[in-house]
């Protein structure tokens, strides 16, 4: 059974995306088929905690936490926001407000909404700030994603489907995924690494919400889920966030200058387009359509109509499976391509350049 991906925005009906376990995500942030995902059972008392200690606990990091979540409505559909610090920048999710003309900020409290303006967006690693005038909104705390273990309890707060200030529950099921979504309208696509994978309940707008640990801080931005294209819907339970420390390391270049100068993420120095067979419609490769003069691909060796077959022994059959490849290395990393030309097939070890950013 194939598991996709969709963005879990709030945008129109469809939710684009393709998880790279095994299949397809739903972004999270533009929200919009109105059939939302049963949701995930409860997460049990920890440790043996009374049930009433854990309801006070919950009960405390609603309190604490839900002031610095907001939702976000623009006029290609809506999703959540995290109050990042005390001067009205918020960070979201690219996919929540690309394209967007109008950007409105409301608080969980409610109240009259706020204009916004885009700060800026770095589509690769799908997040965005977006900034308001006043308001008085309370910073969220960003923790340690590395921290992250797997069976911590978590919250995801944001507005699913419309319903302003939702919490819902669950435990963090797995780390360190790599997660692709598809392109939908302005918004590119992006593949994240080493995403949050949760049980607790995510659906359309809690994209750019918060996923939230027990000591109050949070450790994710929910930002795609998890579908099943056999079953014709959502695959419940499984949901992604992007880890707070991409946050941390992307939000601040963006407030500062409204790009992203170092992304911290792995490249080859090349252009590519997938190779499809007119045929059969299959996927097969990815074809070099450009190197970049001095970049490590260039300097291995690799030549424009080169097909590029696989990534240390990993199948690249289109653009998106060479992109998940990439997200689990680093800049200076080496990697062994494999390659397919007219005077047959042969590897090259090309030390990893840097993603430009923009």
């Amino acid at each position: 059974m194939k598991i996709g991906t969709r963005d879990i925005g709030s945008r129109g009906g469809t939710w684009p995306g393709a998880l790279a376990l095994a299949g397809a995500l739903l972004l999270a942030g533009c929200g919009g088929d109105g059939k939302a995902a049963s949701p995930a059972p409860a997460a049990p008392p920890a440790g043996g905690q009374p049930a009433g200690q854990l309801e006070q606990q919950y009960e405390k990091i609603v309190n604490d936490v839900l002031p610095s979540v907001v939702r976000i409505a623009t006029d290609q559909g809506e999703g959540s926001g995290v109050v990042y610090d005390d001067k009205g920048d918020i960070v979201t999710n690219a996919h929540v407000v690309a394209g967007a003309r109008r950007i409105e900020v409301t608080a969980a409290s409610g109240g009259s909404p706020l204009k916004a303006s885009l700060v800026g967006a770095f589509a690769a690693d799908d997040l965005a700030v977006v900034k308001v005038q006043g308001g008085g909104l309370r910073p969220a705390r960003f923790g340690d994603s590395g921290q992250a273990r797997v069976g911590q309890i978590v919250l995801a707060m944001g507005n699913p489907l419309g319903l302003a200030g939702s919490v819902t529950n669950g435990i963090v099921s797995a780390l360190n995924r790599t997660v692709s979504t598809k392109r939908e309208g302005a918004f590119p696509g992006a593949t994240i690494g080493n995403a949050i994978q949760t049980s607790a309940a995510i659906n359309p707008g809690n994209s750019g919400g918060a996923l939230v640990t027990l000591s109050g801080e949070v450790i994710g931005i929910p930002t795609a889920a998890a579908s099943d294209p056999q079953m014709g819907g959502a695959a419940v339970g499984i949901g992604f966030a992007t880890p707070s420390n991409t946050v941390k390391a992307i939000a601040p270049q963006l407030i500062r200058s409204g790009k992203v100068g170092n992304t911290g993420r792995a490249a080859l120095g090349v252009t590519v387009r997938t190779l499809v067979d007119p045929q059969s419609g299959r996927q097969s490769a990815v074809v070099v359509v450009d190197v970049a003069a001095g970049g490590g691909a260039a300097k291995a060796g690799v030549r424009p109509g080169d097909l590029i077959m696989a990534v240390n022994g990993t199948p690249t059959p289109n653009q998106t499976a060479l992109a998940e490849v990439l997200a689990t290395l680093k800049p200076g990393d080496q990697a062994k391509v494999d390659l397919q030309s007219d005077g047959g097939r042969r590897t090259v070890t090309v030390t990893l350049g840097e993603l430009p950013g923009g």
